[in-house]
């Protein structure tokens, strides 16, 4: 009698199990929906977005209409910038605390929002450097700093130039590279010189080119990785269902 008992239960923590999880896939798959339209909006396309929502069980979430968290991978993203387009080979968004109650799910009206919703994501750096008016500018990660090397004409020679870059983010969220000091080797040490490598310095100098972010989020910092650049954005009571 107890052993069917407990079969009987595990049974039905199965069947409990297996119900959460298909009502969480399906929950997915619309926020996928709707992440695609929000991105599309942004003039960004990309490969279909992967949710996943975090919390177990789902389906207290769904009654009591708050979700830890859901987040949004998307996958070789690329948007317009200036008449050009910028790559993003990777874009993860995290929203947290999100509230949206269960006539909203079931209907589709009603706001779905979120109180904070954090982003990462990588810029390539073909995209960045398309942006510098220097042929043969080539960036790179060099223990962990922005590394920049280019071709250039010095005093009547052919000279390769390397330098760091350094990265700063502005209160509106806007990213700028700025190169201060470029060598290169066998370069006389004369001021003539000097001012012409100050003068490329300042031509490569660049605001980094960054499309709409999809759920208003505004960078707030820059790393350097092997990759590419990666850019961390947030953004604070945001609805995610407005697209």
């Amino acid at each position: 009698m107890l052993i069917g008992l407990l079969v009987l239960l595990l049974v039905l923590g199965g069947l409990l199990v297996l119900a959460d999880r298909v009502a969480a896939g399906a929950a997915e798959r619309a926020i996928a929906e709707q992440a695609g339209r929000e991105t599309a909006k942004r003039q960004i396309s990309s490969t279909t977005p992967d949710v996943s929502i975090g919390g177990f069980p789902f389906l207290t979430q769904v009654l009591d209409g708050r979700y830890e968290s859901i987040t949004i991978n998307v996958r070789d993203a690329q948007g317009p910038v200036q008449d050009r387009t910028v790559r993003l080979p990777r874009l993860e968004i995290t929203a947290r605390d999100v509230t949206a109650s269960l006539s909203t799910l079931r209907s589709g009206q009603g706001d779905v929002r979120a109180a904070s919703v954090d982003g990462t994501g990588v810029i390539a750096y073909d995209s960045v450097a398309q942006f510098i008016s220097q042929p043969g500018v080539k960036l790179a990660e060099r223990d962990g700093k922005l590394g920049v090397s280019l071709p250039v004409d010095l005093l009547g020679q052919q000279f390769t130039v390397n330098g760091i870059g350094v990265l700063t983010v502005d209160d509106q969220g806007r990213v700028s590279l700025k190169f201060e000091d470029l060598n290169a080797e066998g370069v006389p040490n004369v001021p003539l010189a000097r001012s012409l490598l100050t003068g490329y310095a300042k031509r490569i100098s660049i605001r980094v080119p960054l499309p709409e972010l999809p759920y208003d989020l505004r960078v707030r910092e820059v790393r350097v990785l092997p990759e590419g650049l990666e850019v961390s954005a947030t953004a604070k009571d945001v609805p995610l269902n407005a697209a």
